[in-house]
């Protein structure tokens, strides 16, 4: 096997463990949950799951890294790009795209906060997500933006976080609520229209 398939295939596995961990976890619970049930439904060996994470908790926290990570990509995009109405439209579907993507974690770490929240890593997270939260704020603003313009483009960016996390599952058409939602966040952050 070649290195960069090798590489392709340990990413995968990940990937899988990943999926399979939240799954189970939203089925049962993270504290009812253990890496030999996971290990079990992915049909590897608890040995083989260890190689890629050595507990629930590791498992936990890479979800919210490469969450994390999705958002530090945007940022460095954004902070690329020429500050227009267009351009925040674009932050906007961008975010879209990463917050619906990631609306399992969220409400897996939802429906655990007792147990996640008392994690070692969960100390950090709130702290992490409100930095890049103020980046993305910045990438809506322009420089030295007055507050009115600071909360309206935080409240687009909350907008969008809520209404995947609490609609996602109720809408008969990902789309359509993909348009009204960044029809809404586009009006608040003075944003091109989205197409």
């Amino acid at each position: 096997m070649t290195e960069t398939k090798e590489v392709h295939a340990r990413h995968d596995t990940r990937q899988r463990i990943q999926t399979v961990a939240l799954e189970l976890f939203a089925e049962q619970g993270y504290d009812k949950t253990s890496l030999r049930e996971i290990a079990e439904r992915l049909d590897v060996t608890k040995a083989a799951l260890y190689y890629h994470f050595k507990s629930k908790e590791d498992i936990v926290a890479s979800l919210v890294e490469d969450y994390f990570g999705q958002i530090d990509e945007l940022i460095t995009w954004g902070k690329t790009q020429r500050p227009t109405p267009e351009f925040r439209a674009q932050v906007l579907d961008r975010y879209y795209r990463i917050v619906a993507e990631g609306s399992s974690v969220f409400r897996m770490l939802q429906h655990n906060q007792a147990s996640v929240n008392s994690l070692a890593h969960a100390k950090n997270r709130s702290e992490l997500f409100r930095e890049r939260m103020d980046a993305l704020v910045g990438l809506l603003t322009e420089e030295n933006a007055p507050l009115e313009s600071q909360v309206r483009a935080a409240v687009a960016l909350a907008s969008v976080s809520f209404s995947c996390m609490f609609y996602a599952d109720r809408a008969d058409d990902p789309e359509k609520l993909r348009a009204v939602v960044l029809d809404i966040a586009c009006g608040l952050s003075d944003a091109a229209e989205p197409r």
